[in-house]
């Protein structure tokens, strides 16, 4: 089969949709579970820290384990394929449980939250690594490979703008105002639209990049090529701080909204832009429409949501720049920019509405540059593996990539309970102390920017530029063609 063919609309559309399927549960996890523990279910922050970073930590250690079965699945609708299949439906049950909210005593509680939030995590793994490695084996072409990194990230702007823009107004909807009512049904609606993708993304893609009949390595030699590979190490570091800081910032941006932007700044800025008045005008001449009244609600999902749009815009340069310039390097750039537009967070007062809003539109811009080459550098990795060594194990290399994601959502989303355990938050306060303010200020500048050029820097141990992007490509078109 020819491995560097022209990938169709169609499958490129049907693959990205499995992203949108897993990210309206991950992005749901990344941007509120805290949330949902302290302020929902009422687990006490450190013990909802706690949970997030060892139940995630599970997931992670899983990783590698998923790869290298996957790596040694043999079926014939493919390696990676099958596993979209078999998880689809346990996904979509495990998400509903981890967001329903049984009354347990305060042990219960922390107990089901754990279980269920650890099984998450395992069918998560079991399904997103043999999915993101499927990117690696659709085709051989580097440009059409770019190209299924931005439709992919499409999709997965689409459901981080569902989630970060619209969950919490679709909270309160669904649920009346209750808030633990909502949540349960919210992610029912979401689960049942997961499962249906998924099944499209299985029925849609194909695998054309097989691994070499004579190659017969064992999880020994895998394992011994991934500590030779340099620019593996460095994704593996690069992924978890990235994540660690989406994670942290994205997590505390709802307490940031709740407790030390200025209420009063909030409604008229939302006036100022007329964004009260399009409301209005929605809920008189749609009858039904009902947004909720709350001023922190609104503007919290119209941040999230401008950031989001632009983060689209952004991927939309991706591909030209990475084309032209090479990814890693694209990818520096616009990582160290967007790092300073959180920065910018740490000195704006409680009543810098707007520009609270700029910087989370600049943030998003450049941020959104990023996106598709972190997904398209663990593929070429995976190349470079099979230019180096002469053996391809596509699915342990993305290994890296989900055990990345995990950590850094563990360890990031365990910041932000041990944060505001740590700095003295109470839910049942309907203002909180000066230091917990402080800390959640911290927590959405200073902190995410560190952990942002932390990963920066390990971009110098990637030595895969733009040349031997080329040099990998040709080479490898070579050794499959014949």
């Amino acid at each position: 089969m020819n491995t560097n063919t022209k990938i169709s609309v169609v499958e490129k559309i049907g693959y990205s949709l499995g992203d949108l399927a897993a990210n309206l549960i991950f992005q749901t996890l990344m941007t509120f579970l805290a949330f949902f523990y302290t302020d929902v279910y009422k687990i006490p922050p450190a013990s909802a820290s706690a949970i997030i970073f060892s139940g995630g930590m599970i997931g992670a250690f899983f990783n590698p384990i998923m790869g290298a079965i996957a790596d040694r699945t043999k079926n014939r609708w493919g390696k990676f394929r099958p596993w979209i299949l078999w998880t689809a439906i346990p996904f979509g049950v495990f998400a509903i449980l981890a967001f329903s909210t049984p009354d347990f005593g305060p042990k219960g509680k922390i107990a089901y939250a754990l279980i269920t939030y650890i099984l998450l995590v395992l069918i998560y793994s079991a399904n997103n690594l043999p999915y993101a490695a499927l990117s690696g084996v659709i085709t051989g072409d580097m440009a059409e490979r770019n190209s299924i990194s931005s439709y992919r990230f499409v999709a997965v702007m689409i459901a981080q703008f569902t989630i970060q823009g619209l969950l919490l107004p679709l909270v309160l909807i669904f649920g009346d105002g209750d808030k633990t009512l909502g949540f349960e049904r919210v992610m029912t609606v979401f689960s049942v639209v997961g499962v249906i993708f998924f099944l499209i993304t299985f029925l849609t893609t194909k695998e054309r990049i097989k691994p070499a009949v004579e190659q017969n390595s064992s999880l020994k030699d895998d394992l011994k090529d991934l500590m030779k590979n340099k620019p593996w190490i460095a994704m593996l570091v690069l992924t978890i701080f990235i994540f660690i800081t989406l994670a942290l910032k994205g997590g505390m941006y709802v307490y940031y909204f709740d407790n030390y932007l200025n209420e009063e700044g909030l409604v008229a800025f939302l006036r100022q832009i007329h964004f009260s008045s399009m409301i209005e005008g929605l809920k008189t001449s749609l009858p039904g429409f009902d947004w909720p009244d709350d001023a922190v609600t609104s503007a919290f999902s119209l941040f999230n949501a401008g950031g989001i749009i632009f983060m689209i815009v952004g991927i939309a340069f991706s591909k030209p720049l990475a084309d032209r310039f090479g990814k890693r390097d694209v990818f520096a750039i616009a990582l160290f920019i967007s790092a300073l537009c959180v920065l910018a967070f740490w000195f704006f007062p409680p009543h810098a509405i707007a520009l609270a809003f700029i910087s989370q539109i600049l943030h998003g811009f450049f941020y959104g540059i990023t996106i598709p080459l972190l997904w398209a550098m663990i593929a070429d990795v995976a190349d470079y593996s099979e230019w180096k060594n002469g053996r391809r194990a596509t699915a342990i290399i993305f290994s890296a990539m989900i055990f990345g994601l995990k950590a850094g959502l563990s360890i990031g989303g365990s910041l932000v309970a041990g944060i505001l355990a740590a700095y003295g938050y109470n839910e049942e306060l309907a203002v909180q102390s000066e230091q917990t303010i402080a800390g959640i200020q911290l927590s959405v500048s200073v902190f995410p920017t560190i952990t942002f050029l932390i990963g920066l820097a390990c971009l110098l141990f990637y030595e895969i530029n733009k040349t031997m992007e080329v040099e990998i490509e040709q080479e490898l078109k070579a050794r499959r063609t014949n």
